[in-house]
């Protein structure tokens, strides 16, 4: 039970009352004692009324979807259900989550016996991360404002906000290359799409891969031979480390703001928050995400808080896991690029293309791109300019010594357009990709 400040009023009134019954004329106390029997007598009412107030009430929230990306906007159900045989004349839900631009708190009125109130909640995603559905406080109480009532609805819903990133319609690859990547000759042990021709049987061999054709004309047992997949890996690795990344303060963005939700598209392209961690990251997406839908294998890796490491892969499934995991990470790792590297070179098939995205400006960067070269690895830089996020020096310099080892070189300085940035970034020897004309 919660006392409100209109009940201190109500103090003062009936003291107010009693000191003028105690001070009035004997012919006229009776009036006194009529009033004050009716403050008592509404003070006690209110109290019945607001202890009543919350019971036989349910509340649910539900959303259609649970996985979202930054930019999209999130739509989410109140349903208030009252039980009861009362009405309740007013009902304020407060929205406790985390989440960022939250719209979900709202005052309902008159819900009568056995009835029920919904109404929609639309948030625009400003921030990647996981964000609990709640808790969901509902409070009431009397009409005369003396006393209110609390409860509290916790859930364990939990809604998943993947990083934002673009539709890149080309990217710089290494040079000297054939769009398709360089291709490769590895035997498999598991039957794949791509034969490689065959063999004579051996024990052990699993009597699915005998080739009859070729069994009948050499007179003996033959089985087929299958290779992996002819096309060269890509990996993404990002740069997590504490000391590399900046951030500025910021006040969240939303639209909604401005503009009626059935106004705006079903994505907005959201300012990225002046951190080059988030843009790191929202690089990192879309790169993978271009290369996922060329049909290529991705992997990816990253030291935020641990490791994390994902084999390279195709498929949609794939990227959903990749993005899952830039949904959590943090730049707090104690691992630099260069030692990730290192570490991740020699798991790495030969003649992959190795994307490196990161806001280092060192000379470590050089070291790096000529380990992966040394390695018969193919890298490719995003560099993530720190100048507009409070630092002094640019990645200018950096750039120009990368693009001398024949490495593409994309610079992302704040307030770009990502997808620009990554499409039309420079090549080697300062040649820059032309932006593709209209019909061809």
């Amino acid at each position: 039970m919660i006392i409100r400040r209109a009940f201190l009023a109500y103090l003062v009134l009936l003291g107010g009352v009693y000191l003028a019954t105690y001070l009035s004329e004997p012919q006229n106390t009776y009036v006194y004692y009529r009033i004050g029997y009716l403050l008592i007598l509404v003070g006690l009412v209110s109290l019945i009324w607001t202890a009543a107030s919350l019971r036989g009430l349910e509340i649910h929230r539900t959303s259609r979807v649970l996985r979202q990306q930054v930019g999209q906007i999130f739509e989410e159900r109140f349903e208030i259900i009252n039980l009861s045989r009362l009405g309740r004349l007013w009902l304020e839900v407060r929205d406790l989550t985390d989440l960022p631009g939250k719209r979900g708190s709202k005052v309902v009125a008159n819900i009568g016996p056995h009835q029920y109130r919904s109404y929609y909640s639309r948030t625009l995603l400003t921030q990647r991360g996981s964000f609990l559905l709640g808790p969901t406080m509902i409070s009431s109480g009397d009409p005369f404002g003396l006393f209110a009532r609390e409860k509290l609805f916790e859930s364990d819903h939990k809604l998943v906000v993947l990083p934002f990133m673009v539709n890149l319609e080309n990217f710089p690859g290494p040079t000297g290359r054939l769009p398709g990547g360089r291709a490769l000759r590895r035997k498999s042990l598991e039957v794949t799409p791509y034969a490689a021709g065959v063999r004579e049987y051996a024990p052990g061999d699993p009597l699915s891969r005998i080739h009859w054709r070729s069994t009948a004309r050499k007179d003996r047992l033959m089985v087929k031979e299958f290779e992996q997949d002819p096309q060269a890996d890509v990996w993404v690795l990002l740069d997590a480390l504490q000391g590399v990344n900046l951030a500025l303060p910021y006040e969240p963005y939303d639209q909604l703001q401005r503009e009626q939700f059935w106004v705006l598209p079903h994505k907005v392209e959201v300012p990225l928050p002046p951190d080059t961690f988030e843009y790191a990251v929202s690089a990192a997406a879309s790169i993978a995400n271009y290369y996922i839908l060329e049909g290529r294998s991705v992997g990816f890796a990253s030291s935020a808080t641990h490791l994390n490491l994902i084999p390279a892969e195709r498929g949609e499934r794939q990227l959903g896991k990749i993005l899952e995991v830039c949904a959590f990470l943090k730049p707090e790792g104690k691992l630099p690029l260069l030692g990730l590297i290192e570490g991740q070179a020699n798991q790495i098939v030969r003649g992959s293309t190795v994307v490196l995205v990161t806001a280092s400006n060192t000379e470590n960067m050089v070291l790096a791109v000529d380990i992966l070269q040394r390695r018969d690895l193919q890298p490719v830089v995003v560099l993530i300019d720190p100048r507009g996020f409070g630092s002094a020096t640019s990645s200018d310099e950096i750039a120009e010594k990368i693009r001398q080892y024949n490495v593409p070189v994309s610079l992302i300085r704040r307030d770009d357009t990502l997808q620009a940035a990554l499409e039309f970034g420079k090549l080697p020897h300062g040649s820059v990709l032309e932006p593709p004309k209209n019909g061809g």
